[in-house]
C-alpha cells in the first residue's frame, strides 16, 4: 500500500522548476534523513561544487534562492529551498521506504530496491548512492570525484534498523547501472576494537556484484575505487535444457590446478586480445584439459581482488600486481576484470556462468580456491579499510584484547577474519550457497582451513561450528570441500583436520614424502609405500576414506614440477623482499646444476624425474591434482611464490606446449588416461592386504631406496610397479604373472618418447627387469 509522501518533489510550470529537497538543520552536506513514513524527495548531490570531469546530472550549481523553515507534518522541522526559476540539474525524484531486514546485500522488493546491512556497534549509517551511467572504466580523476557526487540517504535507527541490521528500500532506483556503498561511523574506541571512519564509503559485504577498475593491470586507473552495484534488468542465466551437473564421484576426481587469468593471458594463447586472461578465455581452452585428461579444474581465487594492492603506497613490493588473487574484496562477486573487453561486473557475471556451463558440458567439474582467512584490508600499521573493518572491525576480525585491541595475525597476511562468530560464519555459509546456487560450483578449497578451526580469540577448535555447518549443510551436500589444513599461526591438522565425515585435506605430508623418496633420501621407503598406498596413517579414521587424501607434489605457492628439478634453492629476488618470502623447505634437487643448464646428462635426468613424479602421483590411492604448465614443463626460473608477477613468470606457454606435445606433454596426458581407466587406482576403500603385493624384504634397510609392488584388482588386472632412486641400475625380478596372462610393460621413464608410455602395453617381458637409476617402470597383466 502507497503512502502519500510528506513532500512532493518537484512543482513544474511551463515557464518555471522547483525543486525541495528535505534536509534536517544544520546539515551543510545535503544528506537526506530516511522518513518514519514513505517520502518522494528531490535529491541533489553531496558534492561541494562542479568538477572539470564530473556527471552534469551531479553538479550542484550555487543560485539565487529563498529558505523557509517549516514543521512538517510529523512535527520535524524542514529546511525547504526554493529554487529560483532556471535550469536545476537534480537527481532523480526517489520514494523512500523503511525497508525490511532480510536478505542482506540488496534485493528488489515489489515497492523499490532494498539495502540491508549488518553492523552491531555502528552508531550511524547513511546509503550513498550513484546514477552514472558505465560505458567503461572510470577515470582516475571521476574516481577521486566520485565520493563527493554521491546522494546520500543517512538511516534513521528508529525507523530503518532492526537488531543490528539496518535497512531502507528506495523505489525508483535503475535496475542497474547504480553503484553503492556506506558511510558508517561509531566508537572510536581503538583499544575496543573498533575502526570506524565516516570518511570512507564502504563496499556492502553482500554485493553481489563490485564495480571498479574494468581492465586487468590499467595502470593508469591503479587507484581505483570499488563499489557496490547490481543487476536486476537481465534475464535469468539460460543453463540449457539438456544441462546437467557432472557429479563426478570424489574417487574419480583428476584435480587440475589454475588460475584463470595466466590460463590464456599471454599471447601465445592465439586468441583475440579481448578474451585473453577472461571466463571465455577458459571456454576456448577446453579442448587443452580435454586432451589433457583432467575431469576437475580448481580455480585460483576468482572473487573479487584488486590486482594493485600493493602499489597503494611506497612498499618493498610496489612493483608487483597480484595475480593470483588471495587478497579478497569480496566473497560474493565474480572478479569483474576476468570479464572479456572491460566488461565489467555484469558480463563478467554472465560469463562466468558461460564458463561453467561449458566446463559441465565438456565432463569438467568447477571447483574454487576460496580465501575466508583473511581480505585485503591488510594490518593495523598499514590499512586498506574498503568494507568489514569499516562496517564492524570488532567482528568481522580477530583482535588481541591484550595489545591494544590490534588485529590478529593467523594468516600471515595482516588480518584474520573472525569466522566462527556467528555472523561471519552466516556471511560465509550464504557466500558459498551463492555460488553453488547461482553459479552452480562443484566443490571449494578452502585457503589456510586452519584459521577457520579458531575460535573468536584465535584458539583452536576441536569441534568448529563454521567446518561442521558447512559438512552439514543441504545445499553445499553435493559439493567437494577441501581443507588446506594449516595456517600461518602454527595449527598444523594434516590427518587431523575437523571433518564429519565429509572434508578432504591437501595432503601436504604426501608431498613431502615424496619429494624426499624420489631425489634419493635415505630411509623414505617405508613412507612411500605408506603415502602411494592412501595415508592410511591420516586418513583411516571413522568413514574417511582414500580420496579425502589431495595428493600434489605440486600447488600454485612453491616451485613448479620443472623447477621442483632444477633448483636447489629459491630464486625469489624479483619480489622484493630480499629472498626472505617463500618456503625454505622444498625438498628439490636441481639434478647437479643450479637453474637452465646445456648439460645434456642433467637435462635428460631432469625430464626422467618430472615423468617419475607424475607416474607416481597417479598410480597413488587418493586424489590427485597437478598445477598447470606441469604438463609441458613450466619454468618460473626458481621463483617459489610468484604470487605478484603478471608475466611469462606465470602465465601458460602455449608455444612451449606445442613444441613439447609429443613428448612430455604426451607422457602426462597418457599416464592421466591410463589411471581414469583402471580400476587399481582410485579405489573406494582403503586397499588391504589381499589387493597389494610388497615385494620387498628390506623395510628396516635406510639405505634401501628400491620399491617394487603389484596392485591386484578384483575384476582381474594386475598392475606392477618399481621405483628406482638409487644412482645405479637395480636388477629386479618380476613376479609370475596370474594365469593364463603375462606382463606387458606401459611405462618406462628411462626410455625416449614414445617409448616411455606404449599404452597397449610391450610383450615379452622376462623373469628380471632392470630398473635404471632414478626411473620408475609399470607392467600390466593381460591375456
Amino acid at each position: 500500500m502507497l503512502h502519500s509522501p510528506l513532500f512532493d518533489s518537484s512543482i513544474t510550470t511551463k515557464s518555471t522548476s522547483f525543486a525541495f529537497a528535505v534536509s534536517f538543520a544544520p546539515s551543510t552536506n545535503r544528506s537526506f534523513i530516511a522518513a518514519s513514513r514513505p517520502s518522494v524527495i528531490g535529491l541533489k548531490s553531496s558534492k561541494e561544487g562542479p568538477g572539470d570531469n564530473t556527471d552534469p546530472r551531479l553538479i550542484y550549481k550555487p543560485r539565487a534562492r529563498s529558505i523557509h523553515s517549516n514543521v512538517n507534518a510529523h512535527g520535524r522541522r524542514a529546511v525547504l529551498q526554493e529554487e529560483v526559476p532556471q535550469m536545476v540539474e537534480t537527481m532523480p525524484s526517489f520514494r523512500i521506504f523503511p525497508g525490511q531486514a532480510y536478505p542482506l546485500g540488496v534485493s528488489e522488493l515489489e515497492n523499490g530496491v532494498n539495502f540491508a546491512i549488518f553492523s552491531q556497534h555502528a552508531t550511524s549509517i547513511t546509503l550513498c548512492l550513484s546514477l552514472q551511467e558505465r560505458n567503461g572504466s572510470f577515470s582516475r580523476e571521476e574516481h577521486d570525484k566520485l565520493d563527493g557526487g554521491m546522494v546520500e540517504l543517512t538511516l534513521d535507527p528508529r525507523v530503518n534498523k532492526t537488531g543490528d541490521i539496518w535497512h531502507i528500500c528506495v523505489e525508483d532506483l535503475p535496475q542497474g547501472d547504480v553503484l553503492y556503498g556506506y558511510r558508517v561511523d561509531g566508537p572510536q574506541g581503538w583499544h575496543q576494537g573498533h575502526r570506524f571512519d565516516r570518511s570512507i564509503i564502504l563496499i556492502d559485504p553482500y554485493a553481489k556484484l563490485i564495480e571498479g577498475r574494468r581492465v586487468f593491470g590499467d595502470s593508469s586507473n591503479k587507484m581505483a575505487k570499488f563499489f557496490g552495484t547490481y543487476d536486476f534488468s537481465s534475464l535469468p542465466f539460460n543453463w540449457g535444457d539438456n544441462y546437467k551437473l557432472p557429479n563426478i564421484p570424489e574417487k574419480d576426481l583428476i584435480i587440475y590446478e589454475m588460475n584463470v587469468r595466466a590460463f590464456t593471458a599471454d599471447e601465445s594463447s592465439g586468441l583475440d586480445s579481448s578474451i585473453r586472461g577472461s571466463y571465455l578465455g577458459v571456454i576456448e581452452k577446453i579442448p587443452h584439459l580435454l586432451e589433457l585428461g583432467v575431469n576437475a579444474v580448481e580455480l585460483l581465487p576468482v572473487f573479487e581482488f584488486d590486482e594493485f594492492e600493493f602499489q597503494r603506497r611506497p612498499n618493498r613490493r610496489d612493483h608487483m600486481i597480484n595475480t593470483w588473487g588471495y587478497s579478497t574484496i569480496n566473497f560474493f562477486a565474480p572478479m569483474s576484470r576476468y570479464a572479456s573487453a572491460g566488461g565489467g561486473p555484469a558480463n563478467a557475471s554472465r560469463e562466468f556462468k558461460e564458463m561453467v556451463k561449458a566446463l559441465h558440458g565438456a565432463g569438467i567439474e568447477v571447483i574454487l580456491d576460496v580465501v575466508y582467512n583473511h581480505t585485503n584490508e591488510a594490518d593495523d600499521d598499514n590499512p586498506y579499510t574498503i568494507s568489514f573493518r569499516g562496517i564492524d572491525n570488532k567482528v568481522y576480525y580477530m583482535v588481541d584484547p591484550n595489545n591494544n585491541a590490534r588485529l590478529l595475525n593467523f594468516a600471515g597476511c595482516g588480518n584474520t577474519l573472525n569466522c566462527n562468530h556467528p555472523v561471519v560464519m552466516e556471511l560465509i555459509l550464504d557466500s558459498l550457497r551463492h555460488w553453488v546456487v547461482d553459479y552452480h560450483v562443484d566443490g571449494f578449497r578452502f585457503d589456510l582451513a586452519s584459521v577457520l578451526c579458531r575460535g573468536t580469540d584465535g584458539s583452536p577448535l576441536n569441534a568448529p561450528p563454521l567446518i561442521r555447518a558447512i559438512a552439514k549443510d543441504t545445499i553445499l551436500s553435493r559439493c567437494k570441500i577441501i581443507a588446506e589444513p594449516w595456517d600461518c599461526g602454527g595449527l598444523y591438522l594434516v590427518g587431523k583436520f575437523p571433518n564429519w565425515d565429509r572434508w578432504a585435506e591437501w595432503n601436504g605430508k604426501y608431498r613431502d614424502d615424496m619429494r624426499k623418496f624420489i631425489k634419493g633420501d635415505a630411509g623414505m621407503k617405508g613412507t612411500f609405500a605408506t603415502r602411494v598406498a592412501g595415508s592410511a596413517d591420516l586418513y583411516r579414521v571413522n568413514n574417511r576414506k582414500p580420496y579425502h587424501g589431495i595428493n600434489f607434489v605440486i600447488a600454485h605457492d612453491g616451485f613448479t614440477l620443472y623447477d621442483l628439478v632444477s633448483y636447489n634453492s629459491k630464486h625469489n629476488d624479483a619480489n622484493g623482499e630480499g629472498g626472505n618470502d617463500g618456503s625454505n623447505d622444498n625438498f628439490s634437487w636441481n639434478c647437479g646444476c643450479e637453474g637452465e643448464t646445456s648439460d645434456a646428462n642433467v637435462k635428460a635426468l631432469r625430464v626422467r624425474q618430472m615423468k617419475n613424479f607424475h607416474m607416481a602421483l597417479m598410480i597413488s590411492q587418493g586424489t590427485p591434482m597437478m598445477l598447470m604448465g606441469d604438463e609441458y614443463g613450466h619454468t618460473r626460473y626458481g621463483n617459489n611464490n610468484s604470487y605478484g608477477h603478471d608475466t611469462s613468470i606465470n602465465n601458460f606457454q602455449w608455444k612451449q606446449l606445442e613444441a613439447r606435445k609429443s613428448g612430455h606433454f604426451r607422457f602426462f596426458s597418457e599416464m592421466i588416461k591410463f589411471r581414469r581407466s583402471r580400476h587399481a587406482f582410485g579405489r573406494e576403500n582403503f586397499i588391504d592386504k589381499n589387493e597389494v603385493t610388497w615385494h620387498e624384504d628390506q623395510w628396516d634397510n635406510p639405505e634401501s631406496k628400491f620399491l617394487a609392488f603389484t596392485l591386484h584388482d578384483k575384476d582381474g588386472g594386475h598392475i606392477y610397479l618399481a621405483f628406482n632412486a638409487h644412482d645405479y641400475f637395480v636388477k629386479t625380478a618380476i613376479p609370475s604373472p596370474p594365469q593364463n596372462r603375462r606382463w606387458f610393460r606401459v611405462v618406462d621413464t628411462n626410455l625416449k618418447s614414445p617409448d616411455d608410455f606404449v599404452p597397449d602395453g610391450v610383450p615379452d617381458i622376462g623373469t628380471t627387469y632392470n630398473v635404471a637409476p632414478f626411473s620408475s617402470i609399470l607392467l600390466e597383466a593381460k591375456t
